[in-house]
């Protein structure tokens, strides 16, 4: 009896090892892997973006010619006067050309508006001294009479005919479309050139009979204003449209090369704020009038009247060149002498 009760006790142990031994051990918890930081490689010290400098103002000299290119300035001179404008601008306004050319050769005055013919003749001049850097005014001229003779172009022939702007953009322009009408503008009709637009409307203002002269606006308007019987017999512009794909252009902006080299980016500035003057002179024409009164360019009355004849634009970059190069080369194509001699080259346009 002890010996089965020793064989059962043997065999209980031994199947308790073997429990034991089949067991595993409870294995190690994984964790779950840590997302490790993506380091951005280090290549040098941080670099801070500068801070660009506040624009310092530049003085700049401008003059304008008593007319149309001073209507499209004259929302600019005012910010100026009262020390808005970004740059500090001082306006010399002249009743002539002859008046301010030389000053502008020397870089006295800097930036000016003058006629478009006269910008290539003092670019040939000076070979390359001026830059053209803007159109400001289209066609502005009109054949005015006190009589009723002059229906179209070759009803000028035999006739005198009062005009400024001698040498200039004027004289080319009419010369021009009195030869395309068949008239020899040195013998069928006599041409009598004087100072200033305000004397040949003086002229006519005081003149008995028929009178006939070209004037631009806004001297019509003022003419009108003063002799009720004067008439407008032609659109100096219209008759050069129906001879030319291109248009008339009265005047530009340009500036002293050497200057614009050394200063563009205020001169940049300038033109931004020119082209909302003149944007703001065509749209506002009420205010915009009484600026020209306020500046002794004109009576209110007669700006009011004029502005939406006056043609004021910005043209600038290839426009601009489209434009001045058009009308350049049909003034060269009937004179040379017109235009300074010769057509000038891309670097006469000022494009960006």
């Amino acid at each position: 009896m002890k010996k089965v009760l020793s064989l059962i006790l043997l065999a209980s142990l031994t199947a308790m090892l073997l429990i034991g031994c089949s067991k595993k051990a409870d294995p190690t918890p994984t964790e779950a892997p840590t997302e490790q930081p993506t380091e951005t490689p280090v290549t040098g010290e941080p670099t801070e973006t500068p801070t660009p400098e506040p624009y310092k103002p530049a003085d700049i000299n401008v003059a304008v010619l008593k007319g149309p290119t001073a209507i499209g300035m004259v929302k600019l001179m005012s910010e100026a006067e009262a020390k808005t404008a970004k740059n500090n601008y001082t306006y010399t306004v002249a009743g002539a050309a002859d008046e301010i050319t030389a000053k502008i050769i020397k870089g006295e005055i800097p930036v000016a508006a003058v006629p478009c013919n006269l910008a290539s003749t003092l670019y040939n001049k000076t070979k390359g001294g001026v830059t053209v850097c803007a159109v400001n005014t289209l066609g502005v001229l009109y054949i005015v009479d006190t009589g009723d003779s002059v229906q179209t172009l070759a009803d000028l022939k035999g006739k005198t005919i009062y005009a400024t702007g001698a040498g200039t953009t004027p004289e080319y322009t009419l010369r021009y479309l009195l030869k395309s009408a068949g008239i020899d503008p040195d013998k069928d009709v006599t041409l009598t050139f004087l100072s200033e637009a305000s004397e040949a409307a003086a002229r006519i203002a005081a003149a008995d009979g028929e009178v006939i002269a070209m004037l631009p606006q806004p001297y019509v308007a003022t003419v009108q204003a003063k002799v009720p019987s004067v008439r407008v017999a032609l659109d100096i512009t219209a008759e050069w449209d129906k001879l030319n794909d291109s248009t008339v252009v009265t005047g530009v902006i340009v500036a002293n090369t050497a200057w614009l080299k050394d200063n563009a980016e205020a001169f940049d500035v300038f033109l931004e704020e020119y082209k909302a003057s003149t944007a703001f002179a065509t749209a506002n024409v009420d205010e915009a009038a009484e600026l020209v009164e306020h500046f002794d360019i004109f009576k209110a009355a007669i700006a009011k009247k004029a502005i939406p004849q006056c043609n004021i634009v910005c043209y600038t970059n290839d426009e601009m060149k489209k434009a001045v190069s058009a009308y350049l080369q049909i003034l060269f194509d009937a004179n040379p002498a017109s235009v300074g001699g010769a057509m000038p080259a891309d670097n006469f346009y000022y494009v960006k």
